[in-house]
């Protein structure tokens, strides 16, 4: 719903960009920040594109993507296989923080990642007053809160280096 862009863009980034296949959701995030500009809060502008993850065009120059756990086994190969064409000849150009990693077996088994960052980070107050909002309209059950995310960095650093760090 855009909350992720929304953090990004208090940093210096030269675009945030958040992509997003359910057209609810988009709308959802536009109109977040929408809100967001109207306080004048954030200080990197923000585009929200409503497309598929996996056929995205990165920009040049060096990214960064948040990914909170945003697919299953399949998906995750196939963007993983994408980053990895993307970059291919843009080594150190490309660092991925993904916060409950889930799916971290697959970045484990991609050749030209390595991991800098393997480990449970504490949540913030804000954090957990979000997450408890959400889970309150969840089914019983089906979602579970702690006081941290899994988490883990990665850096593409070419098809050649294979490294992990932990």
């Amino acid at each position: 719903m855009g909350r992720g862009v929304l953090l990004a863009s208090e940093l210096p980034f030269r675009e945030v960009i958040g992509i997003e296949l359910n057209s609810t959701l988009v709308r959802i995030a536009r109109k977040n920040v929408s809100t967001w500009r109207a306080e004048k809060r954030g200080q990197s502008p923000i585009v929200v594109v409503e497309g598929d993850a996996v056929e995205f065009s990165f920009p040049d120059g060096p990214c960064l993507v948040f990914l909170f756990n945003p697919f299953g086994a399949t998906v995750m190969r196939r963007l993983l296989r994408k980053l990895a064409a993307s970059f291919a000849d843009r080594p150190g150009q490309l660092d991925l923080l993904y916060v409950n990693n889930e799916q971290e077996a697959i970045f484990e088994c991609q050749r030209g990642f390595t991991r800098l960052f393997l480990g449970q980070i504490r949540r913030s107050r804000a954090d957990a007053i979000a997450d408890h909002t959400i889970m309150a309209n969840q089914p019983d059950g089906e979602y579970e809160s702690a006081n941290y995310e899994d988490c883990s960095i990665w850096r593409w650093t070419g098809p050649r280096i294979r490294k992990s760090m932990k």
